[in-house]
């Protein structure tokens, strides 16, 4: 393991047992597939349907994307970063998810892919042309893994603010005001998804995408039934890559919990979301630091009830960094931070909701009554 040791004579913090250093037993998942189909570079973007164009577009701008393309029935949304896309919107008849795009290292990488799975190449119409291999995950989401024939040339960035720390002076007879005005995207950087069957949705992304696992947590008692959520990055060798690109953690639902978008810095987070805050938008949790993946974060709800996060600062891991293992609580969730609230644990009573355990727990997945409540009492603890 690459984990540089604790110190067990450090002083001990509330949240030492819940960092990534742990890791796994004898015969636990091991995080990462063999011989994979591929590995996908990166998340490309995310696509959606929502019936206001033009109600989305104006939140998008106030949450800090830019417009890259915009019909009668797509919008495309991008970050200030030379690459893709990093959403696409299309008007449709109700608000919801459709599912995830990833990027192909290598244009070949669509031939291998479609020949192991049966699939077929096809042209897509993102801005600047390219082509995708359209799947479908254990859990039903429609997942693209996409080669883009053009980058999007980059936009001007949000400079980071120039900080004074103790002895060592950067700014002298300047002061430090930043502006109110969105926090501007950088960049998608991942995406959280819930679903019933979490053992087969993370072994088909080990397995045909090349994904690895950065840290998986598990439920209090249970840990020899395996983890209940993984925190998954892209593999690239020894180039430091994010955290995680795509989480998943099992629950009574399938489906999107929210995406999260890099900006510059913690003054751009905080100033961007009084902008948002006096534009009567909902914050849902924040600000505070992550423990897996150590961002700083900020979470809104846009119009259609969709949960985004604005992140910085967070953790780069190389393929030779192993898996933590850590128990799943909502107090282990951040380092700092006002405390986890409901609306962001999606744990809001509603007779929606209760339905929906109701049809798990009679299905044909991984989600039982002990799992049911162990999962209840990690929320709460």
């Amino acid at each position: 393991m690459s984990h540089t040791p604790v110190d067990r004579a450090d002083p001990q913090t509330p949240h030492q047992d819940l960092h990534s250093e742990q890791g796994a037993l004898r015969g636990e998942h091991p995080g990462r597939a063999r011989n994979p189909v591929i590995k996908v570079a990166d998340l490309a973007w995310l696509e959606f349907e929502k019936p206001d164009l033009d109600r989305a577009e104006v939140f998008a701008r106030d949450f800090g994307f830019a417009t890259a393309a915009r019909t009668e029935s797509e919008l495309w949304l991008r970050g200030t970063f030379a690459g893709s896309p990093c959403m696409v919107i299309r008007r449709g008849h109700a608000s919801r998810f459709i599912g995830p795009a990833f990027r192909a290292a290598e244009r070949s990488d669509l031939d291998r892919l479609a020949r192991a799975t049966g699939s077929a190449v096809r042209d897509i119409g993102v801005p600047g042309g390219g082509q995708s291999v359209a799947l479908l995950d254990p859990s039903g989401f429609p997942v693209q893994v996409v080669h883009c024939a053009e980058q999007l040339p980059a936009l001007p960035e949000q400079q980071p603010l120039l900080l004074n720390f103790g002895t060592d002076h950067r700014r002298a007879n300047v002061t430090q005001r930043p502006p109110r005005e969105p926090s501007r995207i950088q960049r998608l950087g991942h995406v959280v998804l819930e679903t019933r069957v979490f053992t087969r949705t993370l072994d088909w992304y080990l397995d045909t995408l090349g994904m690895i696992v950065s840290d998986f947590l598990f439920l209090d008692g249970q840990r020899e039934r395996g983890p209940t959520m993984a925190f998954i990055r892209c593999d690239q060798g020894s180039l430091a890559v994010d955290h995680h690109t795509l989480a998943m953690h099992l629950g009574p639902g399938t489906g999107y919990v929210h995406s999260a978008y890099q900006v510059t810095d913690l003054d751009s987070i905080a100033a961007g979301g009084e902008y948002l805050a006096e534009r009567g938008y909902e914050r849902s949790w924040g600000i505070g630091r992550h423990i897996q993946g150590s961002q700083l974060f900020d979470y809104w709800r846009d119009p259609d009830r969709f949960m985004l996060e604005h992140f910085a600062d967070g953790d780069l891991f190389s393929c030779d960094v192993e898996p933590g293992w850590a128990p799943m609580s909502g107090s282990g969730l951040a380092q700092w931070g006002p405390p986890v609230t409901r609306d962001f644990l999606g744990t809001n009573p509603s007779p929606a909701k209760l339905r929906e355990v109701m049809t798990a727990l009679r299905g044909d997945n991984e989600l039982d009554p002990a799992r049911l409540l162990g999962l209840m009492k990690a929320m709460s603890s």
